[in-house]
């Protein structure tokens, strides 16, 4: 700024985006400690910030004012991020981490067997709805009002609830409900080492919707089991599949705010190794399919489309298969996106090699399925029957025409039915007659 005042060229100081993007103020944050609240500038405080940097471009000799001073002090300080053991981890990860045995082809056949699944077979994406007694369990323990034993005894009764629930509609593979769960996201990084989470930091997502983005601090590593006990005692109450539900590693990093100091493939890298223990762990105790959602995997592809892999892609689908290249054949891999733009990224998905995936896509008329077509894509397919966006229930005759389409695209061997994204937002009753519009619908399918 000194070369062009010199020059005598006139600047107008700005942000360098629009301030919807970022929290209002750190003034509200009570429980972060100091050493990590110095670190941050919301948007009241990045105003502080501009206000500060054209006052000093105003002085001759800046360095002597105590704002620059502060400043600059102020990274002279270590910060606490680093953890060795994940470093030495990430160093040791060779080509073959990132390669599942066998192929695709020679797991499906082993995969039905081991299952028990014939053709369309039925699920769900992984939410049921989150009733306010859910919620109230919640927030009664997060202020302290119950015990632990207590908010477990009460999800578990829901659990319980939820698989006698789907074996009576009739689901092929069942879901635990995710009851324990506020967010796909914030709820894995509280149980990771590396996050910091803020009370009141919440952002726009759309609309009147806005989140509460957790913080990646340091190093990502995971501390301790995260699903398992849900997922084991689910898969107790039942003969039937149970799928233990993750997120991805990309979801995960898109879907926080990143660390700064690390390239994005090093931080995605490292969530997928923590990603990778919770998958073998589940895969330890008995789960059998298992679900990596990459809800959010196209959202940080560059805005240059001859960029999307060098600065991208070329990392973010191998960190999702080092997440899972480490289960058995028989061990089956889905994983969820949730509503985009997919028809140009196709092969990428593809390269994923999960075993199946259930895109969102009912409500873009099922376009996605000529670009599986014409790319002869791989990957086991629920292309999603109906849209869980509205609280309509779809009939048994319309799902059979959906599902009579995809058939014209998709071969019967990789079709799977189910709706298109998590039962989270919805009713009880509409889920409760839409599954069951579903399942019928799959019966007279294979009739």
């Amino acid at each position: 700024m000194e070369g062009l005042r010199q020059k005598e060229i006139q600047v107008v100081l700005s942000t360098s985006c629009s301030l919807l993007h970022v929290p209002y103020t750190l003034e509200n944050e009570e429980k972060l400690a100091k050493e990590y609240l110095d670190h941050f500038a919301f948007a009241k405080e990045k105003l502080t910030e501009l206000q500060e940097i054209g006052t000093l471009a105003e002085v001759k000799n800046y360095q002597d004012e105590e704002a620059y001073r502060k400043n600059q002090k102020f990274f002279t300080r270590k910060r606490d991020c680093d953890h060795d053991e994940v470093k030495e981890r990430l160093s040791k990860v060779t080509k073959k981490d990132y390669v599942r045995v066998p192929k695709r082809s020679s797991r499906q056949q082993l995969q039905k067997e081991v299952l028990g699944l014939g053709d369309f077979p039925t699920t769900t994406i992984g939410s049921f709805p989150q009733t306010k007694d859910v919620k109230a369990n919640r927030s009664a323990y997060r202020r302290g009002e119950i015990t632990r034993q207590e908010y477990v005894d009460f999800n578990k009764k829901k659990i319980a609830d939820c698989v006698k629930w789907q074996e009576d509609i009739g689901l092929d593979v069942l879901v635990h409900g995710e009851y324990e769960r506020n967010d796909m996201v914030e709820y894995f990084g509280e149980a990771l080492g590396g996050f910091l989470f803020t009370q009141k930091a919440w952002v726009q997502s759309y609309g009147t919707r806005c989140v509460k983005p957790p913080i990646i601090w340091g190093d990502v590593y995971r501390k301790s089991p995260i699903t398992v006990e849900w997922s084991v005692y689910a898969q107790s109450l039942t003969k039937k599949p149970m799928k233990g539900m993750l997120t991805g590693p990309v979801t995960i990093l898109n879907w926080s705010f990143p660390r700064e100091d690390i390239s994005i493939k090093e931080s995605i890298s490292q969530i997928a190794l923590a990603i990778r223990d919770e998958v073998l762990d589940l895969e330890e105790n008995g789960i059998r399919v298992i679900q990596i959602d990459e809800a959010a995997l196209r959202e940080k592809l560059p805005l240059r489309k001859s960029d999307w892999y060098r600065e991208y892609l070329d990392f973010a689908i191998p960190a999702f298969r080092l997440t899972h290249s480490g289960v058995k054949p028989e061990t089956q891999i889905h994983t969820h996106m949730c509503y985009s733009e997919f028809t140009d990224i196709i092969p990428a998905i593809d390269d994923m090699d999960a075993d199946v995936i259930t895109f969102e896509a009912s409500r873009s008329d099922l376009l996605i399925l000529d670009s599986l077509r014409e790319n002869h894509f791989e990957t086991e397919v629920g292309p999603g029957v109906y849209d869980i966006h509205s609280p309509r229930v779809p009939s048994v005759k319309e799902i059979v025409k959906a599902v009579r389409i995809m058939l014209q695209k998709i071969e019967k061997e990789k079709l799977w039915i189910n709706p298109d994204c998590g039962l989270k937002t919805r009713g009880v009753a509409e889920t409760d007659a839409s599954l069951r519009n579903m399942v019928q619908a799959a019966k007279e399918i294979r009739s």
